[in-house]
């Protein structure tokens, strides 16, 4: 495995922080404490929750042992300097190799970990004392002190006691926006893994309806031989879910990005619907909320299922929706075929668009401005376009943002992506506010920026409540596409030098998702 390059990002870190101090601040030799993640416990258990390294401490150090600390600073010589890099890790603990694996010895982990001193945890406070001791004129540099964030030791309390945390953070943050080509390799690894637990469990769909053993995975059986893998089928949200994590498992990522979010029939109305506990609809008078027992004398409803889910990948994250066709043979309803076509014009539409220079706000606009003029041709909106358009009303179908960026977490850098003070956002924006209430990035795009494209269109009553009257829509027309649900497609994309590049490689066209899901490819 390729080592981690942290020493590039403590550079990339150092410039940025003494871009960002007062220059009096600047002068001064900067230093960098973290602490990482600790194995976290269930309550006030002895089981362990799986453990996942604090994304800007793996991002500065690679490291992913738990109870891991770290030290940065610019060592400044006559000539030049360098840049020190303190790892210190956990120690092994005979007692505790009999429950545990042994962490690496210092020999292994100076091959594992791009740091130019290693050392045991036990040594963190003792050398930070050194280092300030030996640096009188410093800034020190702490993230800020959240339940949210790692803390550290008791035993550096008075080392940190005079430590900021005004700037660190936001450095962070602003670094990691952009990301470098291994961690874009990084990132395009976990859109592969996930790419194909998206096409796994089509084509798990799919044969569902080739062999007609939708019913397979609850019927009863006269023996007591669990199903194996190869007979399993999915007719529950806990079915897929369980398909796709297993996928993804099997290929060696341990995390999932984030909850995954299974959704059939309106429930994929639902933008983090992640219950993942009912039935498919049964049709064809069934329900959709029912939790029915399987039973040979029904059959699929027409219906949608949304998945929203991807895998980590050595951190990095991938971001991934797909909309299969379930029930009908493993074809789309009219309705629902105009939606998904409709969002999917939006989402080829931006990405086509998506380049360095391009504000975020003018993309996440062209994407509602497809779905109002695709809605007044199915008929659901009416009125002229313009009109219809400035009225808002398509926020009522659409009320989220297009994308976000991605990076080590799936909502990546929320203080650099959408920054608090942010003098780039168009001036267009300001006659639509309510299409850009929830967007989680407004910014120009960059090369190298790694982001989601995501528009999608939903039936959700409780969105559409205050809007049914509106004359904008046509009521009639609207509640003949309300039991499609909700539809969204998503990709991960990387901006190049003159547009950009989709990291997702699972398929999304019509024409395969029916051939995949009705057995037929």
């Amino acid at each position: 495995m390729e080592r981690y390059p942290a020493s590039q990002h403590f550079e990339k870190l150092f410039w940025k922080l003494k871009e960002t101090l007062p220059q009096e601040e600047a002068a001064k030799t900067q230093i960098v404490v973290l602490s990482g993640e600790c194995t976290g416990y269930r309550n006030d258990t002895d089981r362990e929750l799986l453990f996942r390294q604090e994304s800007n401490f793996f991002w500065l150090s690679g490291c992913d042992l738990p109870g891991s600390h770290l030290v940065l600073y610019y060592e400044f010589g006559r000539t030049s300097g360098t840049f020190k890099r303190h790892l210190f890790i956990p120690q092994e603990d005979p007692l505790e190799v009999l429950w545990s694996q042994p962490p690496p010895d210092l020999r292994e982990a100076r091959a594992l970990f791009d740091a130019t001193d290693i050392g045991f945890s036990k040594d963190f406070a003792s050398t930070l004392q050194t280092i300030l001791k030996n640096h009188r004129q410093h800034v020190l540099h702490v993230l800020p002190s959240s339940q949210l964030l790692p803390k550290h030791p008791t035993e550096i309390a008075s080392c940190v006691a005079s430590a900021t945390d005004k700037y660190l953070l936001s450095a962070i943050h602003q670094v990691r926006l952009i990301k470098d080509e291994y961690e874009i390799s990084l990132i395009r690894k976990a859109n592969e893994i996930s790419s194909r637990a998206h096409e796994v469990v089509m084509r798990l769909l799919g044969l569902g309806v080739s062999d007609g053993k939708h019913h397979a995975n609850g019927a009863k059986s006269e023996t007591t031989v669990p199903l194996m893998p190869h007979q399993w089928r999915i007719s529950k949200e806990a079915e897929a879910e369980a398909v796709f994590v297993a996928s993804c498992r099997r290929e060696g990522a341990l995390h999932q990005a984030y909850l995954p979010i299974v959704a059939a029939s309106t429930r994929a109305s639902t933008l983090h619907y992640c219950c993942n506990d009912k039935e498919f609809l049964w049709g064809p008078d069934t329900p959709s909320t029912a939790d029915i027992a399987h039973d040979h004398n029904h059959c699929l409803a027409p219906q949608v299922l949304l998945i929203d889910a991807s895998c980590e990948w050595r951190n990095y994250a991938s971001d991934i929706t797909r909309v299969t066709p379930v029930g009908n043979g493993g074809k789309f309803t009219k309705e629902a075929r105009e939606i998904y076509e409709t969002v999917l014009k939006m989402q080829m539409a931006c990405i086509e668009a998506a380049k360095p220079g391009v504000h975020w706000d003018t993309l996440h606009l062209k994407s509602h401005e497809i779905l109002v003029q695709e809605l007044l041709k199915l008929g659901i909106l009416q009125g002229e376009f313009k009109t219809v358009l400035e009225s808002g009303v398509s926020a009522a179908f659409y009320p989220h943002g297009l994308g976000h960026s991605l990076g080590m977490d799936v909502h990546d850098v929320p203080s650099a992506s959408k920054p608090s003070e942010n003098k780039t956002i168009p001036a267009e924006s300001s006659k639509n506010p309510e299409f850009y209430r929830y967007l989680r990035l407004r910014l120009p795009l960059e090369k190298h920026m790694v982001v989601t494209i995501e528009p999608g269109c939903y039936f959700s009553p409780y969105q559409l409540a205050p809007v049914r009257n509106s004359p904008y829509i046509n009521a009639e027309v609207l509640g003949r596409y309300e039991s499609v649900g909700g539809v969204r497609i998503e990709d991960v994309v990387s901006i190049t030098e003159n547009g950009c590049d989709v990291l997702t490689t699972v398929r999304k066209d019509v024409e395969w998702l029916e051939a995949v899901a009705s057995g037929s490819l």
